[in-house]
């Protein structure tokens, strides 16, 4: 990851990480790499993402979705 934001860097780490883990990430409603979320949030001039967590039976998380928040 090429980014010089060190939040996104950070970001980008924990997103690969719950990749590794199997975790589904999507961005709108379609699956996404973590490359792709980055890349949403840092061509985003307004605005921003919330995040939203699906559990699964045992209370693990198997998947994350990130849907854009438009500001007024």
């Amino acid at each position: 990851m090429k980014s010089e934001n060190p939040e996104m860097q950070d970001l980008y780490r924990e997103l690969e990480n719950y990749e590794k883990k199997g975790v589904r990430i999507k961005l709108d409603g379609s699956q996404v790499s973590p490359l792709q979320v980055i890349a949403a949030y840092e061509v985003k001039e307004r605005g921003s993402y919330m995040r939203d967590y699906v559990l699964n039976p045992s209370g693990y998380i198997e998947e994350l979705s990130f849907y854009n928040i438009a500001e007024s």
